[in-house]
């Protein structure tokens, strides 16, 4: 069995159904009930408190380890996820970890995830990391404005960074959870070309048939709509990179075209695939 934390996120929902369909026992986790595909079984847990965890671990062979925002959760130590999987018989674990532990490495948020993949290469247990950058289903942040008034207003509109699709990345997880040969590799994960908010708004506008027009925000205007939905210190690390990345955040990197046999999706598919959120 393969337990799916996050399961009804970006990247857990496709994964599980992925798993689903390849004929693997999945437990998708996640902190509120939710629709699972058929045949897969769903628990109710809060990662910042691992010991409700135990029904879930189970029984299991691999975990997919998505924290979220539950890796700053007060108290909470997500080393102490990996420690109850081990306990439990879990032999793998692949870690969603961040690009920005190598591209930005002294902010909070990286040196605690950092921490957490030390402590998964320490475990003696089997296992993958995976370094995401940017996420293409950022651009639901759009999807109400778009709906509304046909406009993506966002900062630093000519600057890009190469999104990665959460479809490539939960490919990517269902590969290192069920293929031997990914034990104890590191993966960065990018989209194809480099992409700019104003490129993106024009993939919408042709997913949609219709008009979208680009709003530039400055960024105290942005910050002060992202921090109505995350930390200010999450805000801030990610405008710094929007704004400003840097060679290593520019990178179009292979590892998705290694592991899948073909090219990352980009973001116009992405935008096609998810238009219905936009219209």
């Amino acid at each position: 069995m393969i337990v799916v934390t996050g399961a009804t996120g970006n990247i857990g929902r496709p994964l599980t159904r992925m798993l689903a369909e390849s004929g693997e026992q999945v437990t998708a986790v996640s902190r509120r009930a939710a629709a699972v595909p058929d045949g897969v079984r769903h628990v109710v847990a809060d990662l910042a408190a691992p010991a409700g965890l135990a029904p879930a671990l189970a029984g299991a062979k691999s975990l997919f380890l998505l924290l979220s925002g539950d890796l700053h959760a007060t108290g909470a130590d997500p080393a102490d996820i990996i420690g109850a999987a081990a306990d439990s018989g879990v032999r793998r674990v692949v870690l969603l970890s961040s690009l920005g532990v190598v591209t930005r490495p002294f902010g909070t948020t990286r040196i605690a995830m950092r921490a957490l993949e030390d402590t998964l290469r320490e475990s003696g247990l089997e296992w993958a990391v995976l370094r995401p950058g940017g996420f293409a289903s950022n651009a639901l942040w759009w999807a109400e404005s778009v709906r509304t008034r046909r406009v993506v207003a966002a900062p630093f509109g000519d600057v890009g960074v190469p999104l990665v699709d959460p479809a490539d990345i939960a490919a990517v997880a269902a590969a290192c959870l069920l293929e031997d040969r990914h034990n104890g590799g590191t993966y960065e994960l990018t989209g194809p070309e480099v992409i700019t908010p104003r490129r993106q708004t024009d993939a919408v506008a042709e997913a949609l048939g219709e008009p979208v027009r680009y709003q530039e925000l400055t960024r105290e205007e942005a910050r002060s709509g992202m921090t109505r939905s995350m930390p200010a210190e999450l805000a801030d690390d990610t405008l710094d990179i929007l704004e400003s990345p840097n060679p290593a955040e520019l990178r179009v990197m292979p590892d998705v075209q290694r592991i899948l046999g073909r090219a990352p999706h980009t973001f116009a598919d992405w935008a096609a695939r998810h238009i219905a959120a936009f219209r």
